[in-house]
C-alpha cells in the first residue's frame, strides 16, 4: 500500500514544497535564510534598518549618543574582585546602560606604590579605549579618531609614559 504524499509548503513564503522529511517545513531558499539569522544578526539587523527604518527591537536599542558626556550621571553597574599573576588585588567595575556594558574601570589597592603606575597607567588607556568601544558598539556613539587621541592624554599619569608617548606620536596624525 502507497502512502500518498501531502505536500507540505514552507511556512515562510509559502510557495515552495518542503524537502520530504526535513526538520523544519523550511524550502531551501527560506532554510538559507532562517540559518542568516541565526548566524549573522549583525547582518539581520541593518538589513532591517534599511528596508524598515526602525530598530528591530525598539525597547532594546538605546539613542544614539555623541559622546561619554550624553550618559546619565547615575548608571547600574556590577564589580568584579580579580586577582592578577602577581598577587595583585584588582577591582574591575562594568558600567551598564540597558544592561549593556559601556565603561569599564579597574583599580587596585596598590595605587600608590610607584612600580605599579605604569602598569597602572597602561591599564587605564586600555580601559578608556574599551569603554569608547562599548560605547560606540551599544549606544552608537561615532568613534572618531579625536576621541581615541583624548581617552590616550586622560590616561597619561606622568611625563613620558606609555599613553604619553603613543598620544604624542599618533597626535602627528591627526589632521584638521
Amino acid at each position: 500500500m502507497n502512502a500518498e504524499h501531502t505536500p507540505s509548503f514552507c511556512v515562510i513564503c509559502n510557495q515552495h514544497e518542503t524537502p520530504a522529511g526535513a526538520a523544519e517545513e523550511l524550502c531551501p531558499s527560506c532554510e538559507a535564510l532562517a540559518r542568516a539569522v541565526q548566524e549573522q544578526p549583525e547582518a539581520v539587523r541593518q538589513l532591517w534598518l534599511r528596508y524598515q527604518n526602525e530598530p528591530i527591537f525598539p525597547e532594546a536599542i538605546p539613542r544614539t549618543i555623541e559622546s561619554e558626556a550624553e550618559l546619565p550621571e547615575v548608571l547600574d553597574g556590577k564589580r568584579y574582585r580579580t586577582i592578577d599573576r602577581d598577587r595583585n588585588k584588582w577591582y574591575l567595575s562594568v558600567s551598564e546602560v540597558n544592561g549593556k556594558p559601556v565603561e569599564i574601570f579597574a583599580s587596585t589597592a596598590f595605587d600608590r606604590d610607584h612600580e605599579l603606575q605604569a602598569r597602572i597607567a597602561n591599564l587605564t588607556t586600555i580601559t578608556r579605549l574599551i569603554s569608547l568601544l562599548l560605547r560606540h558598539i551599544f549606544l552608537g556613539e561615532p568613534l572618531t579618531f579625536d576621541k581615541c587621541l583624548k581617552q590616550i592624554q586622560r590616561s597619561s599619569r606622568q611625563k613620558n609614559d606609555l599613553p604619553d608617548m603613543l598620544y604624542g606620536v599618533l597626535n602627528r596624525y591627526k589632521t584638521e
